[in-house]
């Protein structure tokens, strides 16, 4: 069974970044905007405003979470590729 270290880190990461803002300690949205990919992009398609909260706070857990799943993958690609040598 492969280790999933990254994947569970920043998906921790992301949920606690979420909840920091739900409980008001980033009054200004600095850290959510910040950090959140998904909410980088939502200048582009509509007001910051309209979107719903909780699904933003599910897409920034999501995409860190992805984050840490790409760097778990290229991860075991490396062990594999330099294991094999």
């Amino acid at each position: 069974m492969r280790m999933r270290k990254f994947t569970i880190v920043l998906t921790l990461i992301g949920a606690a970044l979420c909840l920091v803002h739900f409980i008001g300690l980033d009054p200004k949205n600095m850290l959510l905007f910040s950090f959140s990919v998904p909410l980088w992009f939502v200048p582009i398609f509509a007001d910051i405003r309209d979107v719903n909260l909780y699904f933003a706070y599910f897409l920034t857990i999501v995409s860190w979470g992805l984050m840490g799943y790409a760097i778990d993958w290229y991860v075991q690609k490396y062990r594999t590729r330099r294991h094999s040598e």
